[in-house]
């Protein structure tokens, strides 16, 4: 089965421009809260995004495209066995072991990265992230990690809330702030943090008004495939 083929930069940047002018539309179209309809737009392009920039950035290393999928996945972890010794009502106890294989949660990835079928990188897509979002990232991100120790987990946001330096994108070293690196000591994996605009999101600003709007650079664009390439190199078939 043929491959549906990966947008240019150039088209990427081409769909963003016109992201802002299709929920502008929409907001006017319906009478569904604004809010809403532009965090969905929003949040589909930012996770097509994300699959295209990871496809450009396998394509350019010279991977194998039938060893790549970034479709949408999911992950199922099982129950930690330690857990029932915390259990005091034996009853329980017994009736947990006795049915351990069926104590499973599943919970979807964004944009999940496999290659040959090992899940090597979890993209979680936002238009914007803050601090109150970010602990449910962290905590998904340390499921995964028991499961897959070497999967590499990623924030991609279009505009980031988190306070700090995080939307100044083109400093030679962003410091972050004091809320997000204070809730990541808590967790022992990194946390990347990718984003795409510059300047702090503002509520009362929203981009796909055309006063607000933030241009998406095409500098941006490709320090983020060299991010991918960075962590997806290890991974070509030699």
């Amino acid at each position: 089965m043929k491959q549906q083929a990966v947008p240019t930069i150039e088209e990427l940047l081409e769909e963003y421009n016109n992201l802002q002018h299709n929920v502008a539309l929409r907001v006017e179209d319906t009478q569904r809260a604004s809010g809403g309809i532009e965090r969905s737009l929003k949040g589909e392009f930012v996770e097509h995004l994300a699959r295209s920039l990871i496809q450009i950035a396998w394509n350019e290393l010279g991977g194998n495209e039938t060893d790549i999928k970034v479709k949408k996945g999911s992950v199922t972890i099982p129950l930690k066995v330690s857990y029932l010794e915390r259990i005091q009502d034996q009853r329980i106890k017994e009736y947990i072991q006795k049915n351990l294989k069926d104590y499973t949660y599943t919970f979807r990835i964004d944009v999940p990265v496999y290659i040959k079928g090992k899940l090597v990188m979890a993209v979680e897509c936002k238009a914007y992230a803050e601090n109150a979002m970010l602990k449910r990232i962290l905590f998904d991100g340390s499921l995964i990690k028991q499961v897959s120790s070497k999967t590499e987990v990623v924030l991609f946001q279009l505009e980031s809330q988190l306070g700090g330096d995080y939307s100044d994108i083109f400093k030679d070293i962003i410091y972050g702030s004091t809320s997000t690196h204070t809730l990541m000591s808590h967790f022992d994996y990194e946390l990347h943090i990718l984003t795409l605009l510059e300047g702090e999101r503002k509520v009362e600003r929203p981009i796909h008004k055309p006063e607000f709007f933030k241009p998406l650079k095409r500098e941006t664009l490709e320090n983020v495939v060299q991010f991918f390439q960075l962590h997806l190199k290890n991974h070509i078939s030699l």
